[in-house]
């Protein structure tokens, strides 16, 4: 699950974007009739199917066992065959192959068709996550049944990788899957690229795993850019070394390897996205670049990092990695290897490359958005700034509610504890408003102090990406969204 989606620091919302000024706001009627020349069709509130007799779903072809634990919506469904990393000329794809062209084969071997569906020991258990980890959670995670899952991270695939044993290194790109908020910065479904390097002690000269991993270092590439590390290699109470595996030489030479070939890839991406830039504006005055390792924790590797990027005056997390937990390697069955991880969410990279303000525009089948990147993938020097179409107004509309009586999170101590979580709310408004949703807030919560029962207010902006709402459609969505709330969630509107 290496770093978070997006760090949204860095995708700030413009001082120029339209200003909600008050709850349920809409489309000013002027701004209607312009944009009414860009009406194409009326826009209709998905069918939220509520699956209590089906016993099977499916997913990209595929049929799959359901039971209780099955929570995955007919619009992620939907989208599962889309894979935009294997979409010549898409941003997603045009940054899966910058990325690539740093780790070339054939020491590192490309796997980008694996199938999302994965069982829990694929994407959990064989990565050593504890049982309670808060990620195996149904608020969390897209479920098919208590043992097959949507992959939430390309990690699932590691352990299969290591043990096929095809290569010295691989690059994972794939589509993965996580509940979360709705804002401009998260998707349910997004892109990710898992990366590893190994050495077998079996394989090297007189078993100096140390000596060859430096040997290989001093091959890679120099670079001169900035770069702030001032923690040693691992640190026992921080940052531990796997003291019962490794040795202090071999984790210091691992931590060292990974290091240089991480920064050489931000050289390679940052100085693309320079290039756009300039392209964009010929007087772009670009500052130098500055990349800092901060010490981090993942379940699958220690020591752990992540590495973080100075643009645009704020410090931008790029990406997680760190030595491989050693008893991944022994239970692939390759006990005498040890190596490095990383994972990078593409999406994120690709937003900084094109300036694209807006994950939901990845998903966009709008020519107008499409055209921009045509022969970009035959070209990677032409790579440049994605150009707005348009701006269209939005429409912000409050609904607020009591949260049942009989739950935890509405006042009742008995109660199970998880039986309300904000990822429920967002996962309803998806699915029927779909991607006419740009953000969800909670703007304000209340707990009676009587009867201790706890009331919450979420503002929703709608915002199509391709036109102009009317208000009739919004209103049509949000009672569909209230009603949808009332019947899953039990709550009361208020």
């Amino acid at each position: 699950m290496w770093a978070s989606r997006l760090t949204t620091s860095s995708f700030r919302r413009n001082a120029t974007d339209p200003i909600i000024s008050s709850a349920n706001s809409c489309t000013p009627t002027l701004f209607l009739r312009i944009n009414r020349l860009n009406y194409r069709r009326p826009l209709k509130a998905t069918n939220v199917q509520h699956r209590t007799h089906s016993t099977s779903a499916t997913i990209n072809g595929a049929s799959y066992q359901t039971d209780s634990w099955f929570n995955v919506p007919q619009n992620i469904i939907e989208k599962v065959p889309r894979r935009l990393h294997l979409q010549k000329d898409h941003p997603v794809y045009i940054t899966r192959q910058i990325i690539e062209s740093v780790f070339p084969a054939p020491v590192y071997e490309y796997h980008n068709e694996f199938n999302p569906v994965v069982t829990t020991h694929q994407n959990f258990d064989s990565l050593g996550f504890p049982k309670d980890h808060p990620g195996r959670a149904k608020s969390d995670t897209y479920y098919i049944n208590s043992e097959t899952l949507l992959r939430t991270h390309t990690s699932a695939h590691q352990a299969d990788v290591f043990w096929a044993n095809n290569s010295d290194g691989y690059l994972i790109s794939a589509d993965v899957y996580r509940r979360d908020e709705v804002d401009r910065s998260h998707y349910p479904i997004f892109h990710q690229m898992e990366g590893a390097r190994s050495w077998d002690r079996a394989k090297v000269p007189n078993g100096d795993v140390a000596a060859t991993i430096l040997s290989d270092l001093k091959k890679l590439p120099k670079h001169n850019i900035k770069v702030q590390d001032p923690n040693p290699p691992f640190h026992d109470q921080r940052n531990p070394r796997q003291a019962d595996h490794h040795s202090p030489a071999e984790a210091e030479a691992i931590a060292a390897h990974l290091k240089k070939s991480l920064e050489l890839m931000v050289v390679e991406i940052f100085t693309r996205a320079k290039a756009a830039a300039v392209k964009a504006d010929p007087n772009f005055v670009d500052e130098p670049l500055q990349v800092r390792w901060v010490e981090a924790y993942f379940p699958f590797t220690s020591p752990s990092w992540e590495l973080e990027v100075y643009y645009s005056g704020d410090w931008l997390e790029v990406l997680g990695c760190g030595v491989v937990k050693q008893d991944i390697y022994i239970n692939a069955g390759v006990p005498s290897q040890l190596g490095w991880a990383f994972g990078i969410g593409l999406e994120r990279i690709a937003m900084l490359l094109f300036q694209i303000p807006d994950i939901r525009l990845f998903w966009s089948q709008d020519d107008r958005f499409l055209n921009q990147f045509k022969g970009v993938s035959d070209n990677l020097t032409s790579l440049k700034r994605f150009v707005p179409f348009s701006k269209y107004p939005s429409c912000a509309k409050d609904v607020s509610f009591w949260l049942k009586s009989s739950s935890a999170a509405g006042g009742n101590t008995k109660a199970n504890i998880h039986d309300f979580h904000e990822n429920d709310v967002m996962e309803i408004v998806r699915s029927v408003a779909g991607d006419v949703v740009e953000d969800v807030k909670l703007v304000d919560e209340f707990t009676h102090p009587k009867t201790g029962r706890r009331s919450m207010c979420y503002r929703i902006n709608y915002r199509s990406l391709e036109r102009t709402l009317t208000n009739s459609e919004t209103n049509d969505l949000h009672d569909e969204v209230n009603k949808v709330l009332v019947e899953k969630l039990g709550v009361e509107i208020r």
